[in-house]
């Protein structure tokens, strides 16, 4: 782990045969209250916590986990996190905020090929995953975490209630898997994700003044080109149809 601005601190995840995504440990010492964004993947929740042990932080200063998306790669150790952390709270956006607590799970998977894989590897059985939600989040919102405001962006595409926070401040941008280093961008061939929104979503962020970008896979960047998530929205919009 490290802090890549002052309250924002970096879990590199651990892929293996799936990829585990990022997380992000938002918060100020100062207040007790602290905020992981993503959880990452099964088995995965040792590892992230006690990377923010290693940091002097106490456990039961994490107040929430908020998701920028409901696949399992960045979900799937949140039982672990809620086990070690109880009362936990979880903030999703509206949209899969109301799959899970109604018991859809395909927005997990992505594929029914993938579900198959993932329960037969982790022993994942239907209703593992089917949450109560504390705080279901809206475009536009702004939420205060630690000492930083951040700022909700809707951005479907990739996944339909996928969300990307931004801090203008310090111009961090965490966009989950809607944009990565290298000019790449996440998959639109999954369950509920869809081409044309997902450009349009680039086109958003790409109004955004980003010098950090925090994605939930591959390299962050910490000194972002100017245009960058533009030139990225450019180079795949003959796909995103």
């Amino acid at each position: 782990m490290r802090e890549i601005v002052e309250g924002v601190y970096f879990i590199q995840g651990q892929d293996e045969l799936i990829p585990d995504s990022h997380v992000y440990l938002i918060g100020d010492r100062g207040s007790g209250d602290f905020s992981i964004v993503d959880a990452g993947l099964m088995g995965k929740g040792g590892y992230k916590l006690g990377a923010i042990e290693g940091l002097g932080i106490s456990l039961k200063d994490v107040k929430r986990v908020i998701m920028t998306h409901t696949h399992l790669d960045h979900i799937g150790c949140f039982p672990e996190i809620r086990e070690q952390i109880p009362g936990v709270e979880l903030w999703i956006h509206e949209v899969e905020a109301r799959a899970l607590e109604r018991g859809d799970e395909r927005i997990l998977y992505g594929m029914d090929m993938f579900r198959t894989m993932c329960e037969q590897q982790f022993g994942l059985r239907p209703g593992d995953f089917s949450f109560k939600v504390d705080r279901h989040l809206g475009d536009g919102e702004s939420v205060q975490l630690g000492n930083m405001v951040w700022k909700i962006f809707h951005v479907p595409g990739h996944s339909p209630g996928s969300i990307a926070l931004y801090n203008t401040d310090n111009k961090i941008l965490i966009p989950g898997d809607v944009v990565y280093a290298d000019y790449a961008i996440g998959r639109f061939d999954l369950h509920g994700a869809n081409g044309h929104q997902l450009k349009n979503s680039l086109m958003r962020l790409a109004e955004l003044d980003v010098e950090v970008l925090l994605p939930g896979h591959n390299s962050i960047v910490e000194k972002v080109p100017p245009g960058y998530i533009l030139d990225t929205a450019r180079q795949w919009a003959p796909y995103l149809v």
